[in-house]
């Protein structure tokens, strides 16, 4: 059904079958560093804020590059969730507590695809501060 009410906002990626379900993707202009109990888990000069509208406006999450990522992730077996803008996600523990504190869309939907194989941390779990400029 089309929403021709609705005026949908430039630079976003929306969902086909809801455009008011919305997110935005920009790369952070500094280097985004990940902390748990003190120790660099994840570090980068690449990392997207999403920034999405669902039925609410949900707090902005900093996707990671896998490659930036410096601490081993263990994939929790049989945890996954589904987002009708985004995919599947799939969940990952940092020790064998099993305690989620990463996900990721490993394949996300072809037009929310810029996600695609990034991880995003709980930020419950770690800290996230943005530090100086990336080069």
């Amino acid at each position: 059904m089309p929403y021709p009410e609705v005026t949908m906002a430039s630079n976003t990626i929306h969902n086909p079958k809801e455009p008011r379900h919305l997110m935005r993707a920009k790369i952070v202009p500094r280097t985004v560093r990940v902390r748990r109990g003190g120790k660099v888990i994840a570090e980068s000069s690449n990392a997207l804020r999403v920034t999405e509208l669902a039925k609410d406006m949900l707090d902005p999450v900093f996707y990671f590059p896998k490659e930036d990522v410096l601490a081993p992730l263990s994939l929790i077996e049989g945890k996954t969730s589904y987002c009708p803008l985004k995919g599947d996600a799939s969940y990952f523990s940092i020790d064998d507590s099993g305690e989620a504190i990463a996900w990721a869309y490993e394949a996300a939907f072809d037009f929310a695809g810029v996600i695609n194989g990034r991880i995003a941390f709980y930020p419950d779990q770690v800290a996230i501060e943005e530090v100086g400029t990336s080069s």
